[in-house]
């Protein structure tokens, strides 16, 4: 009995086989066979792809709300500053 090391395929081959088998113009045991992967793989990555396609696009383009939420809270404590430092230097006679 042959004990061999599983292959561990990154996720860009495996988008890519998914790819091929979405475009439907080779059969899957033919691209299993030219990317020398069992065609089960072939079709769970397919199905995994098409699960996983509206998450593409889920995210939306810009900076974050958090990033906002931090920025004007900066901006909140530079004014906070600022006046603090304006009330020393009146009380300080400068």
């Amino acid at each position: 009995m042959a004990t061999g090391k599983r292959k561990v395929h990154s996720a860009d081959f495996k988008a890519k086989v998914a790819l091929e088998a979405v475009k439907g113009v080779s059969t899957v045991n033919e691209i299993a066979q030219r990317f020398d992967v069992h065609p089960m793989m072939v079709r769970q990555w397919k199905k995994e792809f098409l699960d996983n396609a509206g998450n593409v696009f889920a995210t939306k383009r810009g900076p974050k709300p958090a990033e906002h939420a931090s920025e004007e809270a900066l901006y909140g404590e530079i004014g906070r500053l600022k006046m603090e430092l304006d009330w020393l230097k009146k009380k300080s006679g400068l």
